[in-house]
């Protein structure tokens, strides 16, 4: 598959560029050793953040390189800031950092992102893959929040269709949280069969993710009979992609939200149909690996305090985000958290480095 088709109206200038930035992807990582350098990489575009140089992480001895660990990611300007924090976290604390490959899927073509990441992580094995928003943009239907309603907050339905056929199982995660563990450990749960591994919430009000017409319609409330329902975030999901293909679930999800353009019978984006398809029916995982919510609730963004019990990931769900409430300095509690991670940098800072 190619990695975006460019418009035929594009100067020779710019298709030139384009060529240019796709001989420089996909892009590997490296073994070079050596000190972290954090020069600042010059900001290309008033839209594009900048960010300094991630350190090189090598893998430790023990590491099998053939052994790879797929995770798959939207990417866009809007939340660029979020995902280099999330990958910077995830090579940070993992035992096998050069065994990973990002698969990031895009909507709007936005040069001086795909060379961001280059730049910010130049040791880093990814590769990009265009979603066409045309194909949702029929299906979608508005929610309580304008964030969900963005054609690439849907990707995740396709990301079978778009990765290769040689991949077989992938991380789905979220731009919008940190890894604070090793990520090798959720990549190796075992599925049990299942399309789909996750954590799962089964004391949740399952209710509230469904409106008063789908509750009282006997044919669509009927789609649960036979299997007990539960929560899961699709922010963070292990995905075998065989399974998925095979089984036909983007075409199961599709179906559901043909429902909802004409009977409306869910609130929230993407989250709803995934829940009729494989809610009650996933492989669950230990609940530290989706500390989801902590951008507080969809529609004020108030703050919310960790739920007790073991963490390995942070996930700032939700309508309120820590990069933007750190730059307004009315960060919540758990905003610091994620600060580490951060490795942007304003014009004013850069000037002084």
């Amino acid at each position: 598959m190619a990695f975006w088709s460019p418009p035929h109206s594009l100067p020779l200038l710019g298709l030139l560029s384009i060529l240019l930035l796709l001989l420089l992807l996909p892009c590997h990582s490296s073994s070079v050793a050596g000190a972290v350098r954090l020069g600042v990489i010059r900001k290309p575009s008033p839209e594009v953040p900048i960010f300094r140089e991630a350190p090189a992480f090598r893998n430790a001895d023990a590491c099998d390189r053939a052994n790879r660990i797929h995770v798959a990611m939207t990417l866009d300007s809007n939340y660029l800031r979020g995902t280099m924090a999330a990958v910077l976290s995830i090579l940070q604390h993992s035992m096998c950092p050069e065994n990973f490959e990002f698969h990031f899927l895009w909507a709007r073509f936005e040069p001086e992102v795909f060379s961001s990441i280059r730049s910010t992580f130049p040791y880093l094995r990814f590769k990009v893959y265009r979603f066409d928003s045309s194909r949702v943009r029929g299906k979608i239907s508005k929610s309580i929040r304008q964030a969900l309603d963005q054609p690439l907050n849907y990707a995740r339905i396709y990301l079978a269709d778009m990765i290769p056929t040689e991949v077989k199982r992938v991380i789905y995660l979220d731009s919008d949280l940190v890894v604070v563990d090793d990520i090798g450990k959720l990549w190796e749960v075992s599925l049990e069969g299942k399309v789909l591994a996750a954590p799962e919430y089964c004391h949740a009000n399952f209710t509230k993710y469904f409106t008063d017409r789908f509750w009282s319609d006997p044919t669509v409330s009927r789609t649960f009979e036979g299997r007990r329902p539960c929560y899961f975030n699709t922010g963070v999901m292990v995905v075998d992609v065989d399974k998925w293909r095979q089984g036909g679930y983007t075409e199961k999800v599709e179906a559901w939200m043909g429902v909802q353009k004409q009977k409306r019978i869910y609130h929230l984006g993407s989250l709803p149909p995934f829940l009729l398809v494989l809610g009650g029916n996933i492989k669950a995982v230990d609940h530290r690996w989706n500390q989801h919510g902590l951008g507080g609730d969809n529609l004020e963004g108030k703050c919310r305090a960790l739920h007790p019990g073991p963490i390995s990931l942070l996930h700032w769900s939700g309508k309120g985000k820590p990069w933007l409430r750190l730059d307004s300095r009315r960060p919540c509690s758990v905003d610091h958290l994620w600060a580490p991670y951060d490795l942007y940098r304003s014009s004013m800072h850069a000037i002084e480095e």
